[in-house]
């Protein structure tokens, strides 16, 4: 979806995935790469005309370097930790975990095995990688790009589902596996086409890898406006709706008259996972939408890939997009206490880093089962009413006093005690699933 940089040759546009990128010494005509943009591959008039308006001096591409290597880096190692954080403590394994499992490999996959060889591609303007990696290259950006966004968009409706309609059974292990399954699924669909028109050309002095769309550039454009619009617009209008839903009822006021230690406590953590999903959606539509109104303008305006500064945009609209790969775990860390004690252990090693026995404690402790503990937080949030009448008649005497006595078992089972009154009337309108702990929400 995005243009790149043309150096002095005829275009005949064909295109590729990926920021396949503008490659410095662009022999590309327009490297219009979708989500990872597809580039359009110019065909030399000859190799005798070719001069290269792109090349950048020694300086300045080892400051991309450093810039994508530290994205490379902190991206993959980031993200396997919050991997092995969750898979290796059962105390992590709620819904929400398992779909950001899901959306941690396909960051780490694509910064390892897409941005760093992009970027290698660019600066070389030649495809050392070969005809079957031609084809994976092109393809699984979208596939990675397209599982992030859905494992997010999973996310909003779970929690949408726990907080607007907490009496519902919560997904099950085998659903959350089947929701995953189906979006990798959808993904490789939605991608197939990318690998099944990737090909290589080998050219005077070098070789290169694009898709050539059989419709030309027009079919080009197309697909890959289509993959915005279900990458990228599509997923955030549905986390945009369901997230300010779940906004209202968090932090639209507490409800009167609840003021028992379990619901605060439930609604704190709730709060706490809604606020670091809604940065985690916020960083990747930020990261991303400099790439596709890059994309989307030089595919209008076609002339400005000749623009001598045109690859510098690219290259940073590329560097942001792909930096979304490496921010999560960043968020977890600083905004969930589990995680934050899960990254200390990972890096106990460093001098400056404590583990706590509190930080043992947060991941090692056993979940708790609310229905297997106390009548007092399985029925904690259930609406209930009770009345009590007394009166002075002989007659109905005997039936206050079994009201009397029946009232301790009553106020223990609601979690509440009765008071010698006319009536007293007890009632909880915020209720919770007696299948959700509060370690669901932290």
């Amino acid at each position: 979806m995005t243009s790149v940089p043309t150096a002095n040759w005829s275009v005949n546009a064909s295109s590729r995935w990926d920021v396949s990128l503008a490659e410095s010494g662009n022999l590309w005509g327009q490297a219009q790469g979708a989500l990872a943009g597809n580039a359009s591959l110019p065909v030399a008039s000859s190799a005798a005309n070719f001069s290269n308006q792109f090349v950048q001096p020694s300086w300045r591409i080892a400051l991309w370097s450093l810039a994508y290597g530290g994205v490379v880096a902190v991206a993959v190692f980031g993200n396997v930790i919050v991997i092995w954080i969750i898979l290796a403590h059962k105390r992590m394994r709620t819904v929400t975990n398992y779909f950001l499992v899901n959306l941690a490999f396909s960051d780490a996959s694509m910064a390892a095995f897409n941005t760093l060889i992009n970027f290698i591609y660019a600066l070389h303007s030649e495809w050392y990688f070969g005809e079957a990696y031609c084809r994976f290259h092109n393809f699984f950006p979208i596939t990675a790009v397209f599982a992030s966004i859905y494992s997010m968009t999973a996310i909003a409706v779970d929690r949408y589902m726990a907080i607007i309609d907490p009496l519902k059974p919560r997904l099950s292990a085998t659903a959350t596996k089947v929701v995953i399954g189906s979006i990798w699924i959808l993904a490789v669909l939605l991608a197939f086409p990318q690998c099944l028109y990737s090909i290589t050309k080998v050219m005077p002095g070098r070789t290169l890898c694009y898709v050539a769309w059989p419709g030309g550039p027009k079919q080009h454009f197309t697909y890959h406006v289509i993959v915005i619009v279900l990458v990228y617009c599509f997923p955030l209008l549905v986390m945009g709706i369901t997230y300010s839903i779940v906004g209202i009822t968090l932090w639209g006021g507490e409800i009167p008259g609840d003021t028992s230690d379990k619901y605060h406590e439930q609604l704190k953590a709730k709060r706490k996972v809604v606020k670091m999903m809604i940065v985690v959606v916020l960083t990747f539509a930020i990261c991303w939408l400099p790439y596709h109104i890059y994309f989307i303008v030089t595919g209008i305006y076609q002339q400005l890939n000749r623009w001598k500064y045109i690859q510098q945009i690219y290259l940073a609209s590329f560097w942001l997009a792909m930096s979304s790969t490496m921010y999560n775990p960043i968020i977890y860390c600083c905004l969930n206490k589990r995680f934050r004690a899960g990254f200390k252990q990972a890096f106990r090693w460093c001098p400056f880093i404590e583990v706590s026995s509190y930080d043992e404690l947060e991941l090692k402790a056993a979940r708790f089962h609310p229905t297997r503990q106390s009548s007092l937080y399985a029925v904690s949030r259930m609406e209930s009413s009770m009345t009590v009448v007394f009166d002075t008649s002989d007659g109905v005497n005997s039936q206050a006093n079994r009201k009397k006595k029946a009232a301790p078992r009553d106020g223990s089972f609601s979690g509440c005690s009765c008071r010698n009154s006319k009536t007293t009337s007890t009632t909880s309108s915020f209720t919770s699933s007696p299948y959700i702990s509060v370690d669901d929400y932290s």
